[in-house]
């Protein structure tokens, strides 16, 4: 499995260095930034301290839509629940998450959000699993650096890939699981907006690699059956 560190639009350039620095000193590679280029300013390598490659490697993505697109698995982090989803989980159960999924997630990304109002609740909407650091307090809260330590640090137990996972062809996926279902449901009279769908997708992450490879083999049966009506 590949995890992926994803940075939405960060502001201070010192942020984005010292974020590469607490990656880098866990064991992680794969920096993503969304629509910035702050990781060129020389104030981020003043504080990248000997993770300067990790700069220099990072993807840029023009949105989140974009991430969503390029992984299996996409998790938010939010100060709270949103939407009433009951599927946010503090790092160490989010880590219990992400281990279960097994070879059914190549890559994963975890996504934080700007500096000043995080992420947009479109963007939380495409993301997988919600998760966030309780606090004792309200406020102060954690800077966006000190949030990406303690994700590597909690996540660092995970098996991580070297080198960059490709999942394509390979339907025993999460990812491909997802885009099975969204093109099955419609099929069942499930609109992809309908109450079925909604508690499909909020419940699919949550499945571990055998229930994954159940469900690819449910759809399959399904899909066979459509086909002999």
């Amino acid at each position: 499995m590949q995890l992926a560190f994803v940075l939405v639009e960060p502001k201070v350039p010192e942020n984005v260095g010292a974020a590469a620095r607490a990656l880098c000193t866990m064991g992680f590679g794969e920096l993503w930034l969304v629509n910035s280029d702050q990781h060129t300013r020389p104030e981020a390598h003043w504080l990248a301290h000997g993770s300067d490659h990790i700069l220099d490697n990072a993807r840029i993505f023009p949105d989140l839509a974009s991430v969503r697109n390029s992984v299996d698995l996409l998790m938010g982090t939010s100060a709270k629940p949103r939407h009433n989803r009951t599927d946010w989980h503090p790092p160490s159960k989010l880590r219990e998450l992400v281990s279960g999924k097994g070879r059914s997630v190549g890559t994963a990304a975890l996504v934080f959000g700007r500096e000043d109002r995080g992420l947009s609740n479109d963007e939380l909407a495409l993301c997988d699993l919600l998760t966030g650091i309780p606090m004792k307090v309200p406020y102060p809260s954690l800077n966006l650096a000190q949030s990406v330590m303690l994700y590597a640090w909690e996540m660092s137990g995970l098996s991580v890939a070297t080198n960059p996972v490709s999942h394509s062809g390979d339907a025993a996926r999460l990812g491909a699981l997802r885009s099975r279902l969204e093109q099955l449901l419609p099929t069942l009279d499930a609109p992809a907006d309908g109450k079925l769908s909604q508690w499909v997708f909020e419940r699919l992450p949550m499945l571990g690699e055998r229930d994954i490879g159940f469900v690819h083999t449910l759809c399959g049966n399904i899909e066979k059956r459509l086909k002999r009506d």
